[in-house]
């Protein structure tokens, strides 16, 4: 049987994680062999783990773990350019020309390793089998307005940090409004029929928002969209690739417009497909937005972790969502660990 190796995350402010002390006990159940790295910082304590069966290692040893072992983690491994030579499930941002794709599909090379790539782990409809895409609209669109109010302030949206919930969240965007003179924003949301898409309209509905939905049948005609100028907040759901057009040209910084915030939830501005063309470079938890624009005012949210600001709800849900595909890890030939190996072999000419 398998032995799966859930490592401790390197990159700061994430708490996520794949797989819930519920979901080991369900691994261990079903025979799996389970070893879960020690993290202080991991939503859920590492006693649970243990109580579910698991074995306990220390942080950030998976470098030595045996080479049967599967290592599985969300974001990236620390850039040190080690040579990979395990099997690895994780998010590797590595398939659409990105530079530091590039690096890690080279360390894979050299140690002989393979990534099962969480993004490309996909149902015989190429639909991903497990997304954080909910939570990340719903968090990007609280920042995003949290943004927007500061604007009815005069000011700019302060730094933010994980929430304990959703409902902590939703209370802590539902005042910042309250405080803006009551005046509430418009919005429209671009990808409004996707899980990114539905999470930005469940938190907008939920503060009784104006939302203009828009999708495929609204944008095939091809872009920019002046309609999105007349909207006080935009959101983009849509990840960036060569079949999607233009939302939001360069022009738009200065072109008259209502618009004030854009919400970039996709957020893909190294992509030379980004479809939100105002802004370069993503931003942070301690500066959640970039302001391309003065008079009127023009501010972007491009957090690129948003699902991370509430680490309880995304990980329960990614957990849920994945735990079927890790059952299945014993016969590794099989779709959809098949597919997703092929697409690690395509992508790095193995």
């Amino acid at each position: 049987m398998p032995h799966l190796w859930l490592r401790a995350e390197q990159r700061s402010n994430e708490q996520r994680v794949g797989l819930t002390p519920a979901g080991a006990k369900a691994l261990i159940d079903a025979g799996i062999s389970l070893t879960v790295e020690a993290c202080s910082t991991r939503v859920f304590q590492n006693q649970s783990y243990v109580e579910a069966g698991a074995k306990l290692a220390a942080e950030n040893s998976w470098p030595a773990a045996p080479t049967d072992a599967i290592i599985f983690g969300l974001k990236e491994l620390p850039d040190d350019g080690t040579a990979l030579s395990h099997r690895h499930i994780m998010f590797g941002h590595a398939y659409k020309g990105q530079a530091a794709g590039q690096s890690l599909l080279q360390r894979f090379k050299a140690g002989g390793g393979v990534l099962y790539d969480l993004e490309y782990l996909l149902d015989d409809s190429d639909r991903r089998l497990a997304a954080f895409g909910y939570w990340a609209g719903f968090a990007g669109a609280a920042v995003s307005l949290k943004a927007w109010a500061a604007q009815q302030r005069q000011s700019t949206c302060e730094a933010v940090s994980a929430y304990p919930n959703k409902h902590t969240l939703f209370s802590d965007v539902q005042l910042d409004l309250s405080e803006s003179s009551g005046v509430k924003p418009r919005a429209i949301v671009v990808g409004a029929l996707g899980r990114v898409g539905n999470g930005v309209i469940d938190l907008c509905h939920n503060l009784d928002l104006d939302v203009t939905g828009w999708d495929t049948d609204e944008t095939s005609q091809g872009g920019p969209f002046p309609e999105i100028l007349d909207h006080d907040v935009f959101f983009n759901c849509v990840l960036a690739d060569a079949r999607i057009p233009m939302f939001v040209p360069d022009t738009a910084k200065h072109a008259p417009r209502r618009l004030s915030v854009i919400g970039d939830i996709a957020c893909d501005p190294d992509s030379p497909y980004n479809p939100v063309a105002v802004y370069d470079r993503v931003t942070s938890w301690q500066n959640p937005v970039t302001r391309v624009h003065n008079h009127p005012a023009l501010d972007v949210m491009a957090i690129d972790n948003l699902p991370s600001l509430l680490p309880l709800e995304s990980s329960e849900d990614f957990s849920a969502q994945l735990l079927p595909s890790l059952l299945s890890l014993n016969d590794l030939d099989q779709s959809p660990w098949k597919r997703a190996r092929e697409f690690f072999r395509t992508h790095s000419n193995l």
